[in-house]
């Protein structure tokens, strides 16, 4: 896996080298299994997104490797008003990178439980 942007962007460099030292960590904004969801700034756009980052030995360790590419494989092939859209995706020696859009506002099944009371 290297480094990959959504094929179907207008507005993106496709083939720009991009790392985790392109981006500027503001806060954590969510945990998981594997890793954690940061808000970040792309340093060259100002653009804000939403970085999960996965530890390598994790996903392996728990037999998710597969899940976690095909999820990445996925989200760079579809651009669609209700899917979050992946922007980037890369890699280091610890982790895996996947840069979407920043949706502010909550986690969805806080708001669909909300609902439901």
């Amino acid at each position: 896996m290297g480094v990959q942007s959504s094929s179907n962007r207008d507005n993106l460099n496709i083939g720009e080298e991009v790392n985790f030292d392109h981006f500027q960590i503001l806060r954590a904004i969510g945990k998981g299994s594997f890793g954690k969801v940061c808000i970040v700034q792309k340093k060259d756009t100002k653009q804000m997104y939403a970085m999960k980052y996965m530890s390598k030995s994790q996903c392996i360790e728990r037999d998710a490797m597969k899940n976690v590419l095909k999820e990445m494989e996925i989200l760079t092939t579809l651009e669609h008003p209700f899917l979050v859209n992946l922007w980037f995706c890369f890699q280091d020696e610890e982790d895996l990178f996947m840069v979407s859009d920043l949706l502010l506002g909550g986690d969805l099944r806080y708001h669909i439980t909300q609902d439901v009371k």
